[in-house]
């Protein structure tokens, strides 16, 4: 940097002692202006605030004497025993949390991450401007870690969406946010890698940035030297929690498929391959620890371990030992790109597999599922009535559990439900003695009850810890 001053200075003196004012005011060769990306993306990232807790929980308390001569006896006293304890109401303070949302339509559409809102009871959404709404969850999305969220407004000043695949390494970025609740603060850097997997994070297709992300900065804009959004930024990578190098954001070649189907379902359709398997760097390195020399006749793409009977996988052929190396239109060179050509199609979209086999490239066609294994289309039970967001459980969740059906609670709010004691992660089994397979289950067993005389529904349910509970719900003051 002295250097570059030094010859600055040197070249802006003539021999007469004049100072050469055209010298002094010509920029560097190849500096990059980030000053008109910098002003014309703040005012489309906003700050929100969001409010938790303040709720009624039932709890169990037990007295471990009573549990003990209970259990000793085979009775309880009082009632108690055998480790049933007392359940009793607690009321939780509320908290207050902070993180940034970037605005994406005029009419009040606003993106930023689930972890920031996902526990919301109150959403105020503050403009660079200063004005403030109220913002409700439009849809949530644990597994790429995105939420959509509305506020009533109009002619709002909505940024101008890029295409994260025209990204290159050392292309400079802006991040845009809070960090810290300093509003409207932007720091630069460079994209220091594309399609970057965090251990067992779902999304494993980052964008790595080494444009300081904090606390804070969570939902706001990665955005390219012409302002556009490339990024919603999610996380950072440190021991301290604090900046200390690089941060991540979700590109927006996932953004623009969750979004879409958030506005439209409520909930993310999200198609599946049905392979297990490993980047194919990771398979010959494992190999050569094992003393072994591998061929595929290709050192990138996705090396298939396994497929799922009835996949899209199994439908095109693929077999143990291939290495798919394009999904439709996109190469793949390793897993963490297969989930984000993934990410961009829905359950029914026919795709072209590209896959190499004994040193031969194949092409085949197949049907993109989802997690129950067809083709059907998702969608959510109205969160306004109940406050819970149902989905059907996929296939691991149903090893995880040991369950063959189901309804899990992949969100909930205040409602009757909550209010009952029903919390996310549980999985609904039976209502009214009807098997809940589907959402449309859910609203099935909801029109009988309310077709009924004493308009109840009667919920047997477990919990992620495996425990059977149960919650009798009246409808009189429902919707």
């Amino acid at each position: 940097m002295k250097k570059v001053l030094l010859g600055a200075m040197l070249g802006a003196v003539v021999s007469a002692g004049v100072l050469n004012v055209e010298a002094v005011a010509a920029p560097p060769a190849g500096l990059v202006d980030l000053t008109a990306a910098a002003e014309s993306s703040v005012n489309s990232v906003v700050y929100i605030k969001v409010v938790s807790g303040g709720k009624t929980q039932t709890v169990t308390s037990s007295d471990p004497f009573e549990d003990f001569f209970g259990d000793f006896f085979g009775f309880g006293f009082g009632g108690r025993g055998n480790g049933r304890g007392q359940q009793r109401q607690i009321q939780t303070p509320k908290r207050q949390s902070a993180g940034s949302g970037v605005i994406i339509s005029k009419d009040g559409y606003i993106v930023t991450n689930n972890h920031v809102v996902k526990d919301a009871d109150e959403i105020t959404v503050k403009l660079n401007d200063n004005r403030e709404f109220n913002g409700r969850i439009i849809g949530l999305d644990e597994t790429t870690d995105l939420a959509l969220i509305k506020v009533d407004a109009k002619d709002l000043p909505a940024i101008v969406v890029g295409n994260s695949d025209d990204l290159k390494l050392g292309q400079w970025v802006l991040a845009v946010g809070n960090p810290f609740n300093l509003t409207s603060t932007v720091t630069a850097g460079i994209v220091s890698a594309k399609a970057r997997r965090l251990g067992a994070n779902d999304i494993e297709s980052f964008i790595q940035t080494d444009a300081a992300i904090n606390a804070g900065n969570s939902g706001g804009a990665l955005v390219n030297e012409k302002g556009e959004l490339v990024g919603i930024n999610a996380m950072l990578y440190s021991q301290t929690g604090s900046y200390s190098g690089y941060g991540f954001a979700i590109p927006t070649a996932i953004v623009n498929k969750v979004v879409a189907d958030l506005k439209e379902f409520g909930v993310v359709q999200r198609a599946l391959l049905g392979v297990s398997g490993t980047d194919v760097t990771n398979y010959i390195d494992s190999e050569k620890e094992k003393g072994k020399e591998v061929d595929l006749g290709t050192t990138t793409g996705v090396y298939v371990d396994s497929t799922v009977e009835g996949s899209a996988a199994s439908e095109a052929g693929l077999q143990k030992g291939d290495v798919v190396t394009m999904i439709g239109n996109k190469t793949v060179t390793k897993m963490s790109e297969l989930q984000e050509a993934l990410s961009q199609h829905r359950p029914g979209d026919k795709v072209t597999i590209q896959y190499i086999r004994n040193k031969k490239t194949h092409n085949a066609s197949a049907t993109l599922r989802n997690a129950q294994g067809n083709t059907t289309i998702l969608e959510q039970v109205d969160i306004d009535d109940f406050g819970v967001q149902l989905v059907s459980l996929s296939e691991k969740d149903k090893t995880n559990y040991g369950l063959n059906y189901g309804l899990m609670v992949n969100n909930i709010k205040k409602g009757k439900l909550m209010d009952a004691g029903v919390t996310k992660g549980m999985v609904i089994l039976v209502v009214n003695d009807q098997k809940m397979v589907a959402p449309e289950d859910w609203e099935e067993a909801v029109k009988n009850a309310n077709k009924s005389n004493d308009r109840t529904l009667w919920i047997r349910a477990v919990t992620s810890s495996g425990r059977k509970v149960s919650f009798v719900i009246e409808l009189d003051e429902s919707k």
